[in-house]
């Protein structure tokens, strides 16, 4: 992927002699071609893919499903080997990013110096203490259930707003400079905002 995008791994099972069975998410800002994407990396092969809907504000999504063969080291299996949950799994601009759930400090400190030692580099972005262990990969099907499940107007509003900055702590946008951007009013805007983000936590919070 270029600059502009990711590739987020939402699922692996493991299948032989380093061969891997992955189901991704890739994600940009300019249109994915993803046989090429698939031809650039060597020992991958695309089983299956689909586009996924988005909003209106540009952002291309896919889905795919590939059969990868990992040489060793594999990040993922490295994580799996320390006792640890992947949470989540990102590629950006070349680094990726882990969110993991362990269960002792020691088996962190494990990964991070099995990680550091076999790929040469290991940050730590922020550590958080829980009771509740996050669930294994799988978070990109929460974006296809809000992208399914919520209107192109309240997607707009959403992605809008977040890629200009809104929710960012603090701020990079105002309720106003967002309203410019979509050409309505404040209050327009904030009845939307709020709109949106009511039906996205009803999508998380209401009884089923």
């Amino acid at each position: 992927m270029g600059t502009d995008g990711s590739i987020e791994l939402d699922n692996a099972f493991y299948v032989e002699d380093g061969t891997w069975l992955e189901s991704l998410t890739l994600a940009a800002t300019s249109p994915i071609d993803l046989d090429a994407e698939i031809d650039a990396i060597p020992g991958v092969s695309l089983f299956h893919s689909e586009a996924m809907p988005t909003g209106p504000t540009g952002i291309d999504h896919r889905r795919a499903i590939v059969f990868a063969n990992e040489p060793y080291p594999f990040l993922l299996e490295l994580v799996l080997r320390h006792r640890a949950i992947p949470n989540r799994v990102v590629l950006q601009n070349g680094t990726a990013t882990v969110i993991a759930t362990v269960g002792e400090w020691d088996d962190f400190r494990s990964i991070a110096d099995d990680v550091e030692a076999k790929l040469g580099r290991f940050d730590v972005i922020r550590v958080n203490e829980t009771d509740r262990p996050g669930e294994p990969l799988d978070s990109g099907r929460l974006a296809d259930v809000l992208l399914s499940k919520l209107t192109d107007d309240q997607l707009n509003v959403l992605e809008t707003a977040y890629s200009m900055g809104y929710f960012a702590v603090p701020r990079d946008a105002s309720a106003q400079t967002v309203a410019d951007e979509l050409g309505i009013q404040q209050s327009t805007f904030s009845e939307r905002i709020r709109t949106a983000e009511r039906a996205f936590l009803e999508l998380v919070f209401s009884p089923r």
